[in-house]
């Protein structure tokens, strides 16, 4: 028999800085399924990112989220607005008194943490989903330490480690120096059962499709230089469509045309994965690192045939069976030759390959399974603090 204290709906804080990108895919994926099973949920982000988009999908939920959506000026990097987004988040706390504050990425884990360490006697639980964050940028760097040394200031102030990929709970113990030593599991990134309904390429106007934030750590430039030498060296000039946004949008835009691919580049802000994924043959993720990335678990869900660079967890994703088709990463001429093996292999042979990895895709990443492992772990969490 199931005692009450494991199925009372719980109040729920996720706390993180930027709307955008898989980091809030995966907040409201997991947030939309914890009000779908009764739970009460809030959110608390950042004001200056997001734009339309994220503005859009916030009066969406205006009236499905229980504890609402606070929103305050936050910076990407420490900064003096930073003592004033961590008064917010206290004065809020306290107003919502939730069971659990969810922090995700490495702001959103100072955010929801540095209280906490504060309070060892608190009545909340604190989960940490990391996200890549601090973990992935620039290992072996100053600013690379310091935030290490944060995180190992922190761990003491949390309940739950939840990590969405066995790369970085690995990238945890290595740059730590160990294993968390409070209660952490893997949860995986999931997708729903519609998102595994094949993309319509009746319309398609494009060779290739980027589709991600527009900065160094996703290796758009490395693509760029890939088209430039297939032009150059094989006369081949496929078309390619970049979907996003980013602090080096104007910079690549130049890129294209010092390289002398201008012509062949189309960029289009952020919008729906399907709609872009309709409009090209083949999608390109050319990063330099990654956590868990929701763009190759959608693109593979729907069966579009798919480049991707060997970073992070997308081996997780690709599996035994398909792992040899990813390929290294900040190499233009690997990644210029295999977009032409791509694009010289016949179309239905590039479906079949598709497919196959979606039938994986379908087998290991469930969008349930991720709400249930979260709330499971949530749970855990309290009855260690001894809230049960």
């Amino acid at each position: 028999m199931t005692d009450a204290a494991d199925t009372r709906p719980l109040r729920i804080l996720h706390v993180f800085r930027a709307p955008l990108g898989g980091l809030f895919r995966h907040v409201l994926d997991v947030a939309r399924g914890q009000v779908a099973r009764g739970h009460d949920v809030g959110i608390f982000c950042d004001s200056n990112t997001g734009g339309q988009r994220a503005d859009e999908v916030f009066r969406e939920l205006s009236g499905q989220l229980a504890l609402g959506v606070t929103r305050v000026p936050m910076s990407r990097y420490p900064s003096v607005t930073d003592a004033k987004a961590q008064l917010s988040a206290a004065t809020l706390r306290r107003r919502l008194a939730p069971d659990v504050v969810h922090c995700h990425g490495s702001k959103g884990g100072v955010y929801g943490r540095f209280p906490a360490l504060l309070s060892p006697g608190r009545r909340y639980a604190t989960a940490y989903t990391p996200h890549g964050g601090s973990f992935n940028y620039k290992p072996g760097s100053r600013e690379h330490r310091v935030y290490m040394t944060v995180e190992r200031l922190l761990e003491g102030a949390t309940d739950m480690f939840l990590f969405e990929s066995r790369f970085i709970a690995g990238r945890f113990e290595a740059h730590i120096g160990h294993a968390p030593r409070t209660d952490h599991r893997v949860v995986l990134n999931g997708v729903s059962d519609a998102e595994f309904e094949p993309i319509d390429h009746a319309q398609t106007q494009f060779d290739l499709l980027y589709l991600g934030e527009l900065r160094s750590a996703k290796g758009v430039d490395t693509l760029i230089d890939a088209l430039e030498l297939l032009r150059r060296r094989d006369g081949l000039k496929p078309r390619l469509l970049i979907v996003g946004s980013g602090p080096d949008e104007a910079e690549l835009r130049q890129m294209t045309h010092e390289r002398g691919i201008a012509d062949q580049c189309v960029f289009e802000p952020p919008s729906p994965i399907r709609k872009a994924l309709a409009q090209a043959h083949v999608m390109v993720i050319p990063s330099r690192a990654e956590s868990l990335p929701y763009v190759i678990l959608e693109a593979a869900a729907a069966a579009q045939p798919l480049i991707s660079t060997d970073v992070g967890g997308i081996a997780e994703i690709y599996g035994a069976r398909h792992r040899d088709r990813l390929i290294r990463a900040d190499d233009p001429q690997i990644l210029a030759g295999a977009i032409r093996t791509m694009l010289e292999t016949p179309e239905s042979a590039r479906l079949a390959q598709a497919v196959d990895l979606a039938a994986h895709v379908r087998q290991n990443f469930c969008l349930d399974a991720m709400v249930d492992g979260v709330i499971s772990a949530y749970r855990d969490a309290m009855t260690a603090r001894g809230m049960a």
